[in-house]
């Protein structure tokens, strides 16, 4: 049977019913009409859901210790960190689609929703191996490395939505419609037919779960409580969507975190490797990833070239 690790059974349901309802508030209320984020809105809400984890992490605190609430603090910093390349590639989606901007949030809502769902069972299905199978930690580590290293060598490469294995599974089994449409089914000549935007959707939750398979075992590389890792893994996640909106707009400004994100996978499944050997303490982590992080950043901002952003389709 599954350790639930820290939390008891209804911890984790008054947990995931919260965070449903904080998502029913975003969409019901503050973007029930589509419209196109703009830089201050987005960066507000990075702030609020940000100042939410952190709230959270402060509960941890008090409830379960320091070392607990360390422990989430990392794993959320690492999640966060990961996802910059994410939102690299939901870029080039909506680039690929054309997604209008004042489409994306709707999107982007409805993407990142169904990735907390897949991102559930990976990390359930995770906890479960490493707990049965202590060998499988170092699996998970080898393949932080080997993923690591391949950030280095990879090219950026453009989304041909035409050719995505999503989109040609899809042409096979259901109708879908080449127009230009603002919701997720239509009506064409009375038959039932999915969008492009529909289709948007579930690529960006095929890219998610492929980022899904590093940053998950990255934060096991810190704890393997499951309900550290999979809140940890939610915070980021809830914020993925008003950071894109960030990241969208000043995207040369991160030419090189990729590297930097390269170079902590490396660091986090060395550290897997060599647990047996050498222990690293949870601070001394914490400060190296952060360090790596914001180098990667500054020297992103100190060689950038001035380009205009391509992810908004009027």
């Amino acid at each position: 049977m599954l350790d639930l690790g820290i939390a008891s059974w209804y911890l984790w349901l008054g947990f995931s019913g919260l965070i449903l309802l904080f998502l029913l508030i975003d969409l019901g209320v503050f973007h029930r009409k589509s419209h196109t984020v703009s830089m201050k809105e987005a960066i507000v809400w990075s702030l609020v859901w940000f100042g939410t984890a952190m709230l959270f992490n402060a509960f941890l605190w008090f409830k379960s210790g320091q070392v607990v609430a360390l422990e989430f603090f990392t794993g959320y910093i690492i999640e966060k960190s990961l996802s910059f390349d994410n939102l690299f590639v939901i870029l080039l989606i909506f680039t690929s689609f054309r997604i209008k901007a004042h489409l994306q949030h709707k999107v982007l809502f409805w993407g990142i929703l169904g990735a907390l769902v897949l991102r559930a069972a990976l990390i359930i299905g995770g906890s479960a191996l490493v707990q049965a199978f202590h060998w499988t930690f170092y699996i998970f580590g080898a393949f932080l490395v080997f993923t690591g290293v391949r950030f280095f060598w990879e090219t950026e490469q453009e989304v041909d939505h035409e050719k995505h294995v999503v989109v040609r599974l899809a042409r096979r089994f259901v109708r879908v419609s080449t127009g230009a449409h603002e919701t997720f089914f239509v009506r064409e000549n009375g038959l039932f037919t999915v969008s492009m935007l529909f289709l948007t959707v579930l690529v960006i939750e095929v890219s998610d779960v492929v980022f899904a398979l590093d940053s998950i075992p990255a934060i096991f590389g810190v704890t393997t409580d499951p309900f550290i890792v999979w809140t940890s893994n939610v915070f980021a996640i809830l914020g993925l969507r008003s950071l894109y909106f960030v990241i969208a707009r000043m995207q040369d400004l991160f030419v090189h975190v990729k590297y930097g994100l390269g170079i902590i996978l490396v660091f986090v499944g060395a550290k897997m490797l060599a647990e047996d050997f050498v222990h690293v303490p949870l601070l001394v982590s914490l400060g190296i990833i952060l360090g790596i992080l914001v180098t990667s950043i500054l020297t992103s901002v100190a060689f950038h070239k001035k380009e205009p952003p391509q992810y908004i389709h009027e």
